[in-house]
Formats: structure tokens, C-alpha cells, sequence
């Protein structure tokens, strides 16, 4: 496991690439080369995969003289190379859905493989445990299921689109004018138990394998409810454990930038941070110089698996700052910000209000009102990952859905290591 930071150059993109410290950052990445290749060695009638060609549809449409069949050409995709469709525009690394097997039985030779996958395809239970166990990509069911044979034409026009990645942006365009950070923790895990193939993620294994003065799609989506406060001056606490502190980056720095060319007075601004071990304390020698510059008035380290450290997280921090917590929270009003997976997300909440029934003087109900009142107010920030990683499995979970907007292209600058410190049957499709 292991950390990139990504560095963007935006000097070239006006307006289409603005943003504000806690905005996101879309990228539409593409599939790995040596898993498009095993998809294609797969399908039959593929003369030249690096041809253009055109997807056409058949449309049935009934009329008084009978039934009037045409080819219309595929909406969803633009007409390209199977190769560019399957790396750019398609999604084979979610595992199939029910359906999608239900087609794969249709075209399978084998009648032991057809059965099983009509099976996974009608029982439910069956199906979530073929999945959980192996979360299969769709080169692996080709090779679990070999007898099916399918056009590439069928194929490309089943398959879901390919989805852009969300990432919060961790730099401030006044302090990094003509730049745009991300920090990226690359997906890299075996499927069974840690006992199955290795498995990749899309995006971050994209964005691993860029090289300088690449171009990259990609777009803004701005993030208004989590941007800082307007006033300046009241207290703010950020909670951000693993690459959950990629977007307070952006905040400390534009605290910096603020504090260097205004003479106004600024609240205070505590950090809790939390990481296996101290060699994975991302940032962790810019976080000491924003304290040192009295930008991060207080930095809290929670360590889960240093050896000789009890173990800790974010969330035991907040307990023993709690009679703090309640004076910045309550009493001057302060900004809550949490960013991380939804889990994560979810203890820090109930904590939180443990912290105020036990340090402030509202009952319970009192404190309930109190946690609406923040979000009402805007003073509960939240930025949640869709994806939670955990050992055993991969729980894939969306709080929003990216809106479409069209992409714009940037230049990678630079890539840097960090610290170890998301019906099919009877579809009828071809080529031209």
C-alpha cells in the first residue's frame, strides 16, 4: 500500500479548471493494456482490434405490413477501435451483473458452464457470494467460463460506460497558482481472502503509470458545502485519516497564503490525523512547518498499528479533546470537517455527540438538535469517499453521483511518492 501525489498542470485551461481548496477533481481514466488484450484474445470475429469501426443496433419496430428491422448506429459509443473502446470507453473491471451472465449463457458451449452460469444469474445468494469471494473482472469470467463466445459487437454494446474517478483536490490555487494537486492511494489487492489474482484499481494504477507532460481528461466538480468558512476568524477542526487529509492540504496552504499577505486575524485550525504506522504520516514534514507558522494551531497523530503505541484512532483523539472540541464547536461556533470512508465518517459523527452530551451541558435530545443545527448552518462539513478498502473485501459504496460535464485536458507536471510516511437478453448488435 502505498501513496502518489499527482501534480497537474492547469496553465492552459482557463476557466474550465478553477477551483477552490475542498473542491473534487474528476478523472476519466483508462483500463490496464494487458487486460484489454486478454478481453480481445477472447472474442471471435476480430480481424484487426486497432481498425475503426462503428457499432449498429438492430431496432425492431412493428407496423401495419409487419415487422420493419433496421440498423441504427449505437448512441453510447462513438465509432473507434475495439481496443479504444475497451480501454477508454468501457467498464470490464466491475464485476458482471446477473444479467450480463444471463447473456454469457446464451453464447456458452459448454453445458456445465452454461448451467452454473444460469445459476449465478437466478439465484441471488449464489451470485453475492461468487462475487464477494472472487470480485471478478471480465477477462476472469471469460477464463472461468471459456466455452463463451461472443462478437465483439455484442459485447461493446452490453458493457457499462466507464465511469470518471472523484478525487479531493489537495492544493490552493493562490498558493499553487497554474497547479492541481491530488494525493492518490493506488489500489493494488488480491481477491479471495488475499489468496486470488491481483487486482488493480482503474484510476489510480492510471494515474501510477502516467509520465510527465502527459495529457489527461478530466474536469472540476465543485464542492460549495465544503469549502472554508467565510469568516475567518472562527475556530475550524479537520479530521482526516489515510488520504482523507488531501483536501485540508489545500486548506492549511491557503491559510499560509492568507496569513502572508493579509493582517487580519485568523481562528484556530486542529488537524487530527490518523495512520498505521508514523512511516505512512502523509505530509507529515509540511504539517510540523504550518504548525510552526501558526497555521495548524494543534496536530493530532492517531497511530493504529505502531509497534510499542496503543493503538488509536481519529476518533479516540476527539474523546481526549472533547472539553476543547466543545468550547470550539458549542461555544464560538466553530467548523467541523471530516474526509474519509463512509465507516470512518459515521463514528466520528456518534463520538462527536458522545463528546458534547459529556463536556457541554445539553441532554441528549439537546445534542441531536444541535448536530442539525450545525449542518443546517453549514458547519458540519462532510466529504466522503465512495470506496471503503478493507482486507477481506471490497465494499463499493456511492453518497453522490457525479454529475456529466464535459471533459477538458491537462498536462501532468510531476508524480511523486508519498510517505509509506462504483435488459441484456435478445440484443442484437455488429460492426461496420
Amino acid at each position: 500500500r502505498w501513496t502518489q501525489q499527482v501534480i497537474v498542470d492547469i496553465t492552459k485551461c482557463g476557466e474550465q479548471l478553477k477551483y477552490e481548496p475542498g473542491d473534487h477533481f474528476a478523472v476519466i481514466p483508462a483500463n490496464q493494456e494487458e487486460l484489454v488484450k486478454g478481453v480481445i484474445s477472447k472474442l471471435i470475429a476480430v480481424d484487426d482490434p486497432d481498425k475503426p469501426v462503428k457499432i449498429m443496433v438492430m431496432k425492431e419496430t412493428q407496423t401495419p405490413n409487419g415487422t420493419l428491422r433496421l440498423w441504427e448506429e449505437h448512441k453510447r459509443l462513438p465509432s473507434n477501435t475495439i481496443r479504444q473502446l475497451l480501454t477508454r470507453y468501457c467498464d470490464i473491471t466491475t464485476p458482471p451483473t446477473p444479467n450480463f451472465l444471463r447473456l454469457l449463457s446464451a453464447h456458452a458451449g459448454d453445458n456445465t458452464q452454461k448451467e452454473r452460469l444460469d445459476q449465478l444469474a437466478s439465484d441471488a445468494h449464489e451470485y453475492e457470494e461468487w462475487k464477494h469471494q472472487h470480485y471478478p473482472h471480465l477477462l476472469e469470467v471469460l477464463e472461468e467460463f471459456p466455452s463463451v463466445e461472443l462478437e465483439p459487437a455484442l459485447l461493446l454494446s452490453q458493457l457499462p460506460l466507464l465511469q470518471s474517478r472523484i478525487y479531493s483536490i489537495s492544493s490552493s490555487p493562490a498558493a499553487q497558482p497554474g497547479e492541481l494537486h491530488l494525493t492518490v492511494a493506488v489500489v493494488i489487492y488480491r481477491s479471495e481472502n488475499g489468496k486470488g489474482p491481483t487486482h488493480y484499481g482503474v484510476c489510480s494504477n492510471f494515474l501510477r503509470d502516467l509520465k510527465k507532460g502527459d495529457l489527461l481528461q478530466c474536469f472540476v466538480r465543485s464542492a460549495q458545502s465544503f469549502h472554508l468558512p467565510s469568516d475567518e476568524s472562527v475556530p475550524i477542526v479537520l479530521v482526516g485519516p489515510g488520504t482523507g487529509v488531501a483536501p485540508f492540504r489545500g486548506f492549511w496552504q491557503h491559510r499560509l497564503h492568507s496569513i502572508n499577505n493579509k493582517k487580519e486575524t485568523f481562528g484556530e485550525m486542529s488537524l487530527f490525523f490518523g495512520c498505521r504506522t508514523r512511516t505512512l504520516d502523509l505530509y507529515g514534514q509540511e504539517k510540523e512547518q504550518m504548525r510552526q507558522a501558526g497555521v495548524l494551531t494543534q496536530i493530532h497523530l492517531a497511530l493504529s498499528r505502531e509497534q510499542g503505541v496503543p493503538k488509536t484512532y481519529v476518533q479516540d483523539q476527539l474523546v481526549e479533546e472533547g472539553k476543547e472540541l466543545v468550547r470550539q464547536l458549542v461555544y464560538d461556533c466553530g467548523h467541523f470537517y471530516v474526509c474519509g470512508d463512509c465507516t470512518m465518517a459515521e463514528c466520528v459523527f456518534q463520538r462527536l455527540k458522545t463528546i458534547f452530551l459529556q463536556h457541554s451541558k445539553m441532554n441528549k435530545q439537546e445534542v441531536e438538535n444541535y448536530m442539525i443545527q450545525m449542518r443546517d448552518e453549514n458547519r458540519y462539513h462532510e466529504d466522503i469517499f465512495g470506496i471503503t478498502l478493507r482486507t477481506e473485501e471490497i465494499h463499493r459504496q456511492s453518497r453522490e453521483t457525479a454529475r456529466k460535464v464535459s471533459g477538458s485536458l491537462a498536462k501532468v507536471r510531476e508524480l511523486r511518492s508519498l510517505p509509506l510516511s462504483q435488459s441484456l437478453s435478445g440484443a442484437i448488435s455488429k460492426l461496420e
